[in-house]
């Protein structure tokens, strides 16, 4: 894998799977997903979502199966990518996290800028001019000189997927980006990522929120006990599943 590859082209999950000790997290996953696509991953908590958007970049190591995005294979349980290229593989697939995970010393924009001057080793009135075009995309080029604690949570996670975007990913990974967030904080990054939807990034997003899932998804996942239970598009899942353990699923949660 060179750095000036990108990761453009179909994601394909093959017999994925992830165990901690005794407990097994991911069962054989298989999965296409199409460039440019946006995939809701649905279901209860603990069922692997996370742990599947983990180990797309390898901040999980899978125990088995394989991982292609683009042209490069990233794992497999044969040959598994060289340490060395880790760095490389999260310049292209881009993670937000529950929890912000935003430098506390930094500004906003420090956040944003670092994110480029380290890994892509952009020259810092480069990186700066990038970090407030960023910051204005998601809403917040006022907050450019604040610091994580003077930063609402959704500003907080606002700044993050500023963070994110500014290495120019092809892949946009989001781990339950809301679920730390009141009301209006939740609006205000779903609305954001709602854009970026427009944008012909593929993005796999974790999420519970069923209306967001409806307008932006191409497809929804529902997983549980480490399975893809069901998958087609948000009205078959959601509104007509099929599988009894989906239908229990969207039964309980808010609409």
């Amino acid at each position: 894998m060179r750095p000036d590859h990108d990761f453009k082209g179909e994601i394909k999950v093959r017999q994925l799977s992830k165990s901690f000790g005794t407990a097994r997290v991911l069962r054989e996953i298989d999965l296409t997903i199409d460039a440019g696509s946006i995939v809701c991953l649905m279901g209860k908590s603990g069922g692997g979502k996370s742990t599947l958007l983990r180990c797309l970049n390898l901040l999980e190591w899978p125990s088995g199966g394989s991982v292609a995005i683009g042209k490069h294979v990233i794992f497999d349980c044969a040959t598994h990518l060289p340490i060395r290229d880790i760095v490389v593989l999260r310049q292209h697939v881009g993670m937000i996290f529950q929890s912000f995970n935003l430098f506390p010393h930094l500004t906003a924009a420090e956040n944003v800028i670092l994110a480029q001057t380290v890994a892509k080793h952009v020259n810092p009135s480069e990186a700066l001019e990038r970090a407030m075009s960023l910051l204005a995309t998601v809403g917040l080029s006022h907050r450019a000189a604040a610091y994580p604690r003077q930063l609402s949570g959704g500003e907080q996670q606002r700044t993050a997927i500023a963070r994110a975007l500014a290495v120019g990913p092809d892949v946009l990974l989001c781990d339950e980006p809301t679920s730390a967030l009141d009301l209006e904080s939740t609006r205000e990054v779903l609305n954001v990522l709602r854009r970026l939807a427009h944008r012909g990034m593929t993005m796999l997003i974790a999420t519970h929120e069923l209306s967001f899932a409806r307008d932006v998804a191409d497809r929804v996942i529902f997983m549980d006990d480490g399975q893809i239970i069901e998958d087609g598009n948000p009205e078959q899942v959601i509104d007509h599943p099929k599988e009894r353990r989906t239908r229990e699923f969207f039964e309980h949660v808010e609409r």
